[in-house]
């Protein structure tokens, strides 16, 4: 029931065959990857008056642009550099890989763990700022803010475990929506503008200004606005996904998305100063933009429907990227092995589902609230784009293939505005939230370092030499006592009592009894069955079950010789109905997962199936 039920929720499995259908050509690789980098201009504008406005009033939209040109210059710089590095490393992972590779295993965790935290944000930040706009145009629905965000992400989860071939259909409609609505917006808000001016703005509020312009309040909001560049690295995390010839494809999928966010944000950026948007959270920037351009009209609600979209497909970048970059990982050792495995649908499905769950724990504790979430947003993605770019100065002076001065320039100068960029974000949100960022990713490295640690442990123990192949004893004999817990005299423990008498003489029947009635029971029942099966029957005055059983075969395997084998043979009935596990007690779980820990035992389940007479 559960098995059809999942069928039908996520699909029928894949075979491994099949995974060379399952990666993205162009237009499909850009919808997914263009949703995370392109729906930040639904907030970064947004984020940039926000610091400024309070401070220097309509001086605000003066700077707005400046502000925006600053960061496109930014993101020229990031495109550039991330092209070089897709070149350089098609096998994915990004700022991991180039950072491990050529800055050692610290700096690659470091990366790593930066982009692990940009991707839950991104998660949480997008769905939140998604439902933010769907608030602007149905007021009524705010007080129900936190149950649609986590709502949404779960829906978004079960469309990703579905694979992604088929997600990345559903989310490229929506996508390329968004995409001509705002690109009809910029140009037709534009031309209106020009000849018409500004109208009535939707919030009209007194604005005053209170400071003076200062570095610092450019660079707060600088730092506030690099929101609209996380998203970028996710190329070159997911090369692989990509259909051959897959560094091609990538690397236009990246040109192509650094045009519309170059198009769009510095669009929406115009579009808020001409018709003097104010960061009031609802109605959002692009609610008021729309609402200047088109009026309380239907491509009003076309752009706050698409940007809602948008952003929840921004979500889907992360996705995308962090279970490929938990399964490069996973593959140094460095996070748990379930990461490395496809499931189903050839989707790292682990990863997916861990991504959904953190991400739902933060949209809780942050209440959906996509101001509070902002500040912890940029400074591992920011991070990451250093470490990058400095991996690859070094790359390329190791290879010095011909074009590598030129080519470690660009590496070079990107690391060198990146890494002020860092700075200047982690000094101008530390206060703000971005101090949890700065706690969390030592905690993550250290986090990576004790499962690799593991792993190699692990491996040590249980690797073999030739000498011990050679000494491996494979012939030894050994005598065997078997031990059968029984509750009662049943089907179930009469079959297990029968598999184990048919290995070895030496059976004993455990029972532990929290009432005397049933022990004398037991043993007069016992005495009908006719064996010489040795049953050992103990009474519990304090109900306790699992443990005097456990101290019993505890005590046999400290007694028993170097060449005797305990082994307990649980007897457990197996129901066919679904519903069924849950009205059974599952004491021989208890037991099994307790003696596992006693090197000298052995554990084995006996199933005894119900037949259709016996359900």
């Amino acid at each position: 029931m559960i098995r059809k039920f999942l069928d039908v929720l996520i699909g029928e499995p894949l075979a491994n065959e099949q995974q060379a259908h399952e990666k993205y050509n162009v237009p499909f690789g850009l919808a997914i990857m263009a949703s995370d980098a392109i729906s930040s201009v639904a907030y970064a504008a947004e984020e940039i008056l926000y610091v400024l406005i309070a401070v220097i009033g309509l001086m605000s939209y003066v700077w707005l642009g400046w502000v925006s040109l600053m960061i496109i210059g930014l993101l020229i710089i990031l495109t550039v550099s991330y092209i070089q590095i897709i070149r350089a490393y098609p096998q994915g992972g990004g700022a991991y890989v180039v950072a491990k590779e050529n800055l050692g295993v610290k700096a690659g965790l470091i990366a790593g763990a930066s982009l692990l935290i940009d991707y839950i944000l991104t998660v949480a930040v997008s769905a939140s700022s998604g439902v933010a706009a769907i608030v602007s145009a149905f007021p009524s629905l705010g007080r129900h803010t936190v149950a649609l965000v986590v709502g949404l992400i779960t829906i978004l989860t079960i469309l990703n475990l579905r694979g992604v071939s088929e997600s990345s259909k559903i989310f490229s409609i929506p996508t390329y929506l968004f995409i001509l609505s705002m690109i009809f917006m910029i140009i037709y808000g534009m031309i209106k503008f020009s000849i018409h001016g500004a109208p009535t703005p939707m919030v009209n509020e007194q604005i005053k200004a209170s400071g003076a312009v200062s570095i610092f309040l450019i660079l707060r909001a600088f730092s506030s606005g690099c929101s609209a560049l996380t998203g970028l690295e996710a190329v070159s995390n997911s090369v692989p996904n990509f259909k051959e010839p897959r560094q091609k494809s990538a690397i236009t999928v990246m040109v192509l998305l650094s045009a519309l966010i170059l198009f769009i944000f510095g669009g929406t950026s115009l579009l808020a100063r001409f018709y003097h948007a104010v960061p009031v959270g609802y109605p959002t920037v692009i609610a008021q933009i729309a609402y200047g351009v088109f009026g309380k009209t239907f491509m009003f609600y076309v752009v706050q429907f698409t940007t809602a979209v948008i952003l929840l497909m921004a979500c889907n970048t992360a996705f995308t990227g962090f279970p490929m970059l938990m399964y490069v990982v996973g593959k140094d050792g460095f996070a748990p092995r379930q990461f490395t495995i496809r499931g189903k649908r050839l989707s790292f499905s682990t990863g997916i589902v861990a991504l959904s769950f953190v991400a739902c724990v933060l949209v809780i504790i942050f209440n959906a609230t996509t101001h509070r979430l902002i500040p912890l947003y940029s400074v591992g993605v920011f991070l990451s784009f250093t470490l990058a770019q400095t991996g690859m100065v070094i790359h390329w002076r190791s290879v010095k293939e011909p074009g590598w001065k030129k080519r470690a320039f660009i590496n070079g100068f990107g690391a060198f505005i990146t890494i002020i960029t860092t700075l200047i974000i982690t000094f101008e949100k530390f206060a703000e939230g971005a101090w949890i960022v700065a706690i969390l990713i030592p905690l993550i490295v250290l986090g990576m370092t004790r499962v690799k640690r593991h792993y190699n442990r692990v491996a040590d123990f249980l690797r073999t030499n030739r000498d011990e192949l050679a000494e491996s004893q494979l012939d030894r004999k050994f005598t065997h006592i078997m031990i059968v817990p029984i509750e009662s005299i049943n089907k179930a423990a009469l079959n297990a009592l029968q598999y184990a008498r048919s290995i070895t003489p030496d059976v004993i029947a455990l029972n532990v009894s929290t009432s005397k009635e049933a022990m004398e029971k037991l043993q007069t029942r016992w005495k009908e069955l006719n064996t010489d099966i040795l049953l050992v029957s103990k009474y519990s005055p304090y109900r306790a079950v699992v443990t005097p059983l456990i101290k019993y075969i505890s005590d046999i395997a400290e007694a028993a010789g170097e060449n005797e084998k305990i082994t307990v043979v649980l007897p457990e009935f197996i129901v066919h109905e679904w519903w069924g596990e849950f009205l059974h007690n599952h004491t021989s779980f208890f037991i099994r997962e307790t003696l596992l820990r006693n090197e000298n035992v052995i554990i084995t389940t006996h199933p005894y199936h119900l037949g259709e007479d016996e359900k």
